[in-house]
């Protein structure tokens, strides 16, 4: 999904023997047939990628696999241009929230009739809408990450508050981090969109909803207001801007580790990263991890999935191979060994797939999480909605700058509207 949520995973190097420059037609050598695979940078662990491809190319005689270490900047337009092409990368790894917008193109390959092959039914639910469009399969998912809550081990200790269950003493544990005073109960910027969407999940609602052939912003309803009202009551324990997202200032880098923070939601990547820099400045974190709570202690509350999904090009001149790499590269057997090889920093397609990570760390949370994940609205026109100036970030700061939810929404709305029906 993005070059952040893939940091998680530590790796910094693909298989050996991976070009990252050249021309993408390049037919390789020692092989009568070369599969190209487009990945991101950081995606697929060494061990994991050169152990897949020499038993794929030990069952398929005379094909060389090469994987091409691709960069999330500019990467959409590289992709758009390659699948207009006679001779595409035979695999790409897409942003699942991208997906739709290339399978609309008709660039993708139609994979419906391989979905028993692919093991579509054990797929983890809030990744699979990702991967389909209009009933049609056009990718396989491949790994996603989430959000869950990082909090001060010693400041949570000290004000007597424990890993809250419920939204109820989630709230109540942060009154009691006020009234301790030592630091802000929670850090959280009035943008956080993914956040503020998963408690929108958790209301039955969503940003955007189908309107017949069309879609619309879904922002002016009740679900929504009551969404907003709790991250409006969450975000008064924050002395974070009302104006701004997790990334303005950084709070893993430039916000956490000044060490006025009990409690924070964020990636794992994010959490590595505050753990390094306070170590960096002489100092010791001590962090734990629960998953953000639901609105009752029997289910964890929603939480967006990021992540990547693995499709074939429609013009690959190996079609058949480019399946068969796909299928085999998101099986649960190496799914399961590239969730061992991430350490549980990143969730694999499937739920029978997932490690039993450490005790009390970050993958732990972010698994209990798992089967509330979701996903953004499936439709190509989405990623128009993300674009800067974002509607859904500028909603958020109205409602709590005193902006009224409703009438907040439906000027959020009618932006919402007008970009997610653009092709």
């Amino acid at each position: 999904m993005k070059r952040k949520l893939i940091a998680a995973v530590g790796a910094a190097a693909m298989v050996a023997g991976i070009t990252a420059c050249g021309s993408d037609s390049d037919s390789g050598d020692g092989g009568d047939k070369t599969l190209t695979i487009w990945a991101m940078d950081g995606s697929a662990p060494d061990a994991w990628a050169k152990e897949l491809n020499k038993e794929f190319e030990a069952k398929n005689k005379g094909v060389k696999v090469e994987i091409k270490v691709q960069q999330w900047n500019g990467i959409q337009e590289k992709i758009t241009t390659a699948l207009s092409e006679d001779s595409p990368p035979d695999v790409i790894e897409l942003g699942n929230t991208q997906t739709a917008g290339y399978a609309v193109t008709g660039g993708l390959a139609d994979l419906t009739d391989m979905k028993s092959e692919l093991g579509y039914d054990k797929w983890n639910k809030g990744m699979l809408p990702s991967t389909e469009l209009d009933e049609k399969l056009y990718s396989a998912p491949w790994y996603a990450a989430s959000r869950v809550v990082v909090y001060d081990k010693k400041a949570y200790a000290d004000a007597d508050v424990k890993p809250p269950t419920t939204r109820e003493e989630w709230i109540a544990g942060l009154e009691k981090l006020k009234k301790k005073g030592d630091k802000q109960p929670i850090y959280l910027p009035g943008q956080s969109w993914y956040v503020y969407a998963g408690l929108l999940w958790d209301e039955g609602g969503d940003l955007a909803v189908e309107d017949g052939d069309k879609w619309k912003g879904a922002l002016a309803s009740p679900e929504a207001e009551k969404a907003m009202n709790f991250y409006k009551e969450l975000q008064s324990f924050s002395t974070g801007p009302k104006d701004a997202d997790e990334a303005t200032p950084q709070q893993s880098t430039e916000v956490v580790p000044k060490g006025d923070v009990a409690s924070w939601i964020g990636l794992g990547w994010e959490a590595g990263g505050a753990i390094e820099a306070i170590e960096k400045a002489g100092d010791k974190a001590d962090f734990g991890y629960f998953p953000i709570p639901g609105k009752t202690a029997e289910k964890p509350g929603s939480v967006f999935l990021g992540g990547s999904n693995l499709a074939v090009s429609e013009r690959s001149q190996n079609k058949d191979l480019a399946k068969e790499w796909l299928k085999m590269a998101t099986s649960q057997k190496w799914m399961k060994k590239y969730a061992e090889a991430t350490e549980g920093a990143l969730l694999p397609n499937s739920p029978a797939a997932q490690v039993t990570p450490a005790k009390g760390s970050f993958a732990e949370a972010m698994v209990e999480s798992a089967e509330s994940g979701h996903i953004t609205p499936i439709t190509p026109g989405w990623a128009n909605v993300e674009a800067d100036p974002n509607p859904i970030k500028e909603y958020m700061t109205k409602v709590l700058k005193g902006t009224s939810p409703s009438d907040a929404g439906e000027d959020a709305d009618k932006v919402i509207t007008e970009r997610v029906n653009k092709s």
